[in-house]
């Protein structure tokens, strides 16, 4: 059976069955039909946050179709429960360009998904359309403003960096020429589109503690300079009243369930490898007011995603995690030990045991935040035994348990020994959280502390353009702001092809750009693809539906 094969297959619990599990009744959320709810942020109780658990699911450096962090999310919950551990997972929504080009969905697989995976993966409660309309309603706003002869801020059309945003894969609006057409069709200048999921208005909604502060940030959006230097942001246009009204209602976070009924938060959803890759602080502090233990999740590998959930997430909304599980699959520890993609399914001991040292380093670094990793290996039926033995040994070596996973083919049954390892380290409390920088340290400071600490590199080097953003940075006083690297997810390096656990090599800052609204600083490093193209067969060739509205072909 495919993934919609099976999520057809089982007869979905109403969402006032699965929110009587976390105490909460009929009048005090929103429903979307009987299978989705919005939750009102009231319900969140720091408190119960204080007393709460929260289990974070990271993974090595990963192969371009991912390594199950969700479906293994999903599981360890289904799992945790299993062992009579009260558990919600909290999760970040899916992508349009992902389901339409090549990694398909992301609602998990197999025997561990979130339901109704359909609806999830298209257009759920239109949390991503908001935010596209609010993030098209500034664009709209500044060019607007550049055209007008009696509201004008005189703002540089050269010094924008504010693009246009759209939730599908379309390489050929990368780049674009907007205000063609005459004087009054606008002023000529070029521009372009990201997807949605890199929008600093995702980012925004995903850090923002509620409407007042999403407000706020929205406001602190940093959209260029005018002809006389001066910083230009949303609030001088009066922005931000509009496009929180267009927010209003996605920043509540949503609550589904999995295939076993068990409760699910979804909510958010940033690129890990441009933004923080993490769901929203709303949907993590909800989960944790209502369940007593959580498990969430973090893009990418622990060199992105993880490091980001901690050092901005984590200590911008007061959050520690008791325990992080680092998923590893055998395919990934074959790429990095053989760079070769084409034969990862064939028995390769040789190759499993020189990509150990990508598994080390990441175990390695989140020790170095003070937390206590589980390695889950996610297991699939062209795994043997003598390579999941390698890896048992090497965590072993490393004092880190390491389970093997069976979620996709038996759900939370596959997931009972992680869950009872995971809930050993969790009820034992020894975590001691620490960040690997000061938010009050210079920003080179804190930039070389994520490269060499965590990226491994042995020194940092700034572009002529970059050392300018640093200055301007400064002007702005600005450098207080955590640091949210953009970096290729393939590597622990700012090279893709530089697999494994790279060594004594230079991390190059091309420049920094301003996330203002956010609350970070971003450093661009190597090529980053904000608007992705689709494959030469999408996944959208595949997807279907009948006369009955049945959908197919999604995963």
């Amino acid at each position: 059976m495919t993934d919609i094969d099976i999520a057809q297959s089982v007869k979905l619990k109403h969402i006032k069955e699965i929110a009587s599990q976390l105490g909460i009744g009929e009048e005090d959320m929103e429903m979307y039909g009987r299978n989705k709810a919005k939750l009102p942020l009231t319900l969140i109780d720091e408190n119960k946050i204080r007393q709460n658990k929260l289990i974070l699911v990271t993974a090595i450096s990963p192969t371009p179709a991912g390594e199950g962090k969700t479906t293994i999310s999903i599981g360890l919950t289904q799992g945790l429960n299993k062992i009579n551990k009260k558990t919600t997972v909290v999760l970040r929504e899916p992508s349009l360009g992902p389901v339409f080009g090549i990694k398909g969905g992301a609602a998990g697989g197999g025997w561990s998904q979130v339901l109704p995976m359909e609806e999830i993966n298209l257009h759920f409660t239109g949390d991503f359309s908001a935010v596209e309309k609010a993030h098209n309603l500034l664009a709209a706003l500044i060019d607007n403003n550049i055209q007008s002869k009696t509201h004008s801020l005189d703002i540089d059309p050269r010094t924008i960096a504010w693009k246009r945003v759209m939730d599908m894969n379309d390489r050929s609006l990368r780049k674009v020429v907007i205000g063609l057409g005459g004087l009054g069709q606008g002023v000529p200048r070029e521009g372009g589109f990201d997807i949605t999921a890199a929008s600093e208005i995702m980012a925004i909604l995903c850090l923002s503690k509620n409407l007042q502060d999403l407000k706020e940030r929205i406001g602190n959006i940093f959209i260029g300079f005018t002809n006389d230097k001066k910083p230009v942001y949303a609030k001088d246009l009066n922005a931000q009243g509009a496009m929180t009204a267009l927010l209003k209602d996605a920043i509540k976070p949503n609550l589904v369930q999995t295939i076993e009924g068990t409760p699910a938060i979804i909510h958010g959803g940033p690129f890990a490898n441009i933004a923080q890759g993490t769901n929203t602080v709303v949907a993590t502090k909800m989960g944790m007011s209502l369940s007593p233990y959580v498990v969430t999740e973090a893009g990418f590998g622990a060199d992105l995603g993880a490091e980001k959930f901690l050092d901005i997430k984590c200590v911008s909304a007061g959050l520690a995690p008791s325990a992080v599980v680092i998923v590893a699959t055998i395919k990934a520890l074959k790429y990095h030990g053989s760079g070769d993609l084409k034969n990862l399914s064939e028995p390769n001991p040789e190759a499993v045991s020189r990509g150990l040292e990508n598994l080390e380093k990441h175990i390695e670094n989140i020790q170095q935040f003070g937390l206590t990793p589980i390695v889950a290996i996610n297991k699939f039926l062209t795994d043997s035994e003598e390579e999941i033995a390698l890896i048992k040994a090497k965590c072993a070596e490393k004092g880190v348990n390491a389970e093997v996973a069976e979620v996709w083919a038996k759900g939370g049954d596959g997931a009972v020994d992680l869950a009872k390892a995971v809930a050993k380290v969790v009820d034992n409390n020894q975590a001691g959280f620490s960040p690997i920088y000061d938010w009050n340290d210079t920003v080179t400071d804190k930039i070389k502390a994520i490269a060499t600490k965590v990226y491994g590199a042995s020194r940092v080097e700034y572009t002529s353009q970059a050392k300018k953003d640093l200055s301007r940075i400064a002007q702005l006083g600005l450098d207080h702001l955590p640091i949210c690297v953009a970096k290729t997810q393939k590597s622990l390096s700012d090279d893709p092809t530089l697999l494994g656990r790279p060594r004594d090599f230079t991390l190059t800052v091309r420049e920094i750009e301003i996330a203002a609204g956010a609350g970070f600083l971003v450093p661009i490093t190597g090529e980053m693809m904000r608007m992705p193209g689709l494959p030469a067969t999408p996944s959208a060739e595949a997807i279907d539906i009948d006369e009955k509205g049945n959908i197919s072909g999604l995963f």
